[in-house]
This record gives structure tokens, C-alpha cells and sequence, in this order.
């Protein structure tokens, strides 16, 4: 069984992004990270998924862990009745967000997948370590601008 931990970070809401991804199986780990210059704090955290299920080379058991209540939500409740009302919401709006959506859609029904909520800073150790590395790569972002 694999150990997912995903995050994302936003610098103002567009603004700069960073998103984060921690695999675990037994002692090997991989780290994921990256960032975008304008972005949303879910735009980070649906990347934050779909970066680390694409990593995995075969369909996997995984247990992916989120602080972010729309991405397990969205792929567990919501996503079923988007997809049958034609990406709308229950209000009749479009979905935002679809394209990432679409592809986490896509990459989910490869694997065999646990969605776990876990509450951001409330010490749990892959989710803090990935809430670092997203906030790090908007870090980098940012001083390779200033260059």
C-alpha cells in the first residue's frame, strides 16, 4: 500500500501557487513539487493530486491524504453528479476547474484509491512536510522572478 500526501498553497487568491506531493512505500519516499505564477489555492491542490498519481508507473493501493476538503469531497461526492449534469453544478453553473477534474478523473479510475481528509497544520507529518515543499517551490518561484 502507497502513503499519498498532497497540498497546496496560494500567495493571495489568484496569485502565486505551489503545489506538493510526498509517495511512501515502506522505506522509499518520493517528493514532488512545483509551482505556477498565477493560480487558486484548488487549482494547487487538485495539481498536488494528479502530479502524484501520475508519478505511479502501474495501477496501485493507495491511501492519498489531503487537508483540502474540495479535492476529497469533489472526487467522492460531487464528481459523479457533475459528470451527469454535463459539468454543472447543482446551481446550474459550470464546474470550475474542469479540465484538472477531468484528468483527475482519468488517473483516479487507474488505481485503487483511500481518500483520506487530514486537518492542515494540526501536525501530521506528511501533510506538514508537503505544506513545505508547496510553500518552498513558491519560494523559488519568486526569487527566480527577481533575477
Amino acid at each position: 500500500m502507497i502513503e499519498i500526501y498532497t497540498d497546496g498553497a496560494c500567495r493571495g487568491n489568484p496569485g502565486p501557487g505551489g503545489w506538493a506531493a510526498l509517495l511512501q512505500t515502506g522505506e522509499r519516499e518520493k517528493e514532488l513539487h512545483g509551482a505556477e505564477a498565477l493560480t487558486t489555492n484548488n487549482r494547487m491542490e487538485l495539481t498536488a493530486v494528479i502530479r502524484a498519481l501520475e508519478a505511479l508507473k502501474r495501477p496501485v493501493r493507495a491511501r492519498l491524504y489531503t487537508d483540502s476538503e474540495y479535492v476529497r469531497r469533489g472526487i467522492t461526492e460531487w464528481l459523479t453528479e457533475w459528470k451527469s449534469r454535463g459539468w454543472r453544478t447543482a446551481a446550474r453553473k459550470p464546474v470550475k476547474n474542469q479540465d484538472l477534474w477531468e484528468r483527475l478523473d482519468e488517473l483516479a479510475a487507474r488505481h485503487e484509491l483511500e481518500w483520506h481528509w487530514v486537518p492542515g497544520h494540526a501536525g501530521v507529518p506528511g501533510n506538514e512536510r508537503v505544506d513545505r515543499l508547496a510553500n518552498e517551490a513558491i519560494d523559488a518561484l519568486q526569487l527566480r522572478s527577481l533575477r
